[in-house]
């Protein structure tokens, strides 16, 4: 690892502590003909203003975020046809991380440092469901150095910055703070969901994804995936990418483990058409034939409808899974996300008829 890089994230992790405290997608190319935005690295470093702590934290992890350009592309994700944009980071000495629908349908890949170097690329994994994608380079600049995944679970009012190339404006850095955790976000035009989702007001734009929203020690808290609306972004969690990662450049793919059910957060409208003690947990609407819950679990016999809301009735309430509380649909997606693989017995609290019960099943792949 270079030295003074070294140095600079150290003195970052010291000053951290002390410190107070749908899809973002491929940006067209072309959309940035117009306002094209120079290096960082070609200031006058003699005669600038002296920063802040942002500074520090950008010029720390900067020359390790890349620009993806991907060509030939034929998705209906991609904001341009034919041609992609968005972000990556170094993780480790020969691979970027960046989203998989940045660089799904893509014939070729190309990645720019912040230095102007190009190299090109070649796609080593990619996973839907997670939206994560893996390149392997064929050449990385003597000043960059991969970034640290957080071992640290975000919290609310954490201070995050997001750095990419929105709108192909490359080396922008926004800064906000993380508005949100454990969010399940619908994949869009998918019938699946993104788990474990970090939430931030973070300015996050077209071109942003792929790139690393990080804390004020310059690792890693999630890689920027989406954009929600005004003063919301998402990132995939630094947790579910540490999972999934290794498998990309491993594998070349990732197994997720699946129930196979269809499911509804239990509100106060659910719990009063089911005669549910309280509105926790979450009620199983269908069980999916030939499905690893098929024959375990039971859904709902029929529905009534509230607030002009379908409301399944009769269907088993998951209350707990491996003893930890389910309270809502997040955490269910959270726990099989991060503690579970497929083939794992699972044991699930239930309340049935009225009555609570304890069943098992073996988990399958998505």
């Amino acid at each position: 690892m270079n030295d003074s890089r070294l140095d600079r994230r150290q003195f970052l992790a010291a000053a951290g502590a002390g410190l107070a405290g749908v899809v973002a997608g491929c940006s067209e190319p072309n959309n940035a003909s117009s306002i094209e935005g120079g290096s960082s690295h070609e200031i006058d470093h003699d005669n600038r203003a002296d920063g802040s702590t942002y500074t520090d934290i950008y010029e720390s992890v900067i020359d390790s975020v890349t620009q993806v350009r991907v060509f030939g592309v034929d998705s209906p994700l991609s904001d341009s046809p034919g041609r992609g944009q968005g972000s990556g980071f170094l993780i480790d000495d020969t691979h970027v991380v960046t989203n998989e629908h940045v660089v799904a349908g893509g014939q070729e890949v190309d990645l720019q440092y912040i230095n102007g170097d190009w190299t090109t690329t070649r796609v080593v994994g990619r996973d839907t469901y997670s939206d994560l994608a893996v390149l392997e380079v064929d050449h990385v600049p003597d000043t960059a150095t991969p970034l640290t995944l957080s071992e640290q679970r975000p919290v609310a009012g954490q201070q995050v910055l997001a750095i990419g190339n929105p709108y192909g404006l490359e080396g922008s850095m926004s800064q906000g703070i993380v508005s949100g955790i454990d969010r399940t976000v619908d994949a869009p035009d998918r019938d699946f969901s993104f788990p474990n989702v970090v939430q931030t007001d973070a300015g996050v734009n077209p071109g942003n994804s792929g790139g690393p929203l990080v804390d004020m020690n310059g690792n890693v808290v999630g890689v920027v995936n989406a954009a929600g609306g005004d003063n919301i972004g998402f990132a995939i969690s630094a947790a579910l990418t540490q999972r999934v990662v290794p498998a990309l450049i491993e594998d070349g793919e990732y197994d997720h483990s699946f129930m196979g059910i269809t499911l509804m957060t239990v509100d106060r409208f659910v719990a009063e058409e089911n005669d549910l003690p309280e509105a926790t947990g979450v009620i199983i609407d269908e069980v999916r034939p030939r499905q690893p819950a098929h024959g375990t679990l039971q859904g709902s016999h029929t529905r009534t409808r509230r607030g002009g809301e379908p409301i399944p009735v009769g269907g088993d309430v998951i209350l707990k899974m491996d003893g930890e509380p389910i309270p809502d649909r997040h955490a269910l997606s959270t726990h099989l996300a991060l503690e579970t693989s497929p083939g794992d017995t699972l044991e699930l609290t239930l309340r049935r008829d009225s009555e609570e019960t304890t069943e098992t099943m073996v988990l399958g792949a998505r």
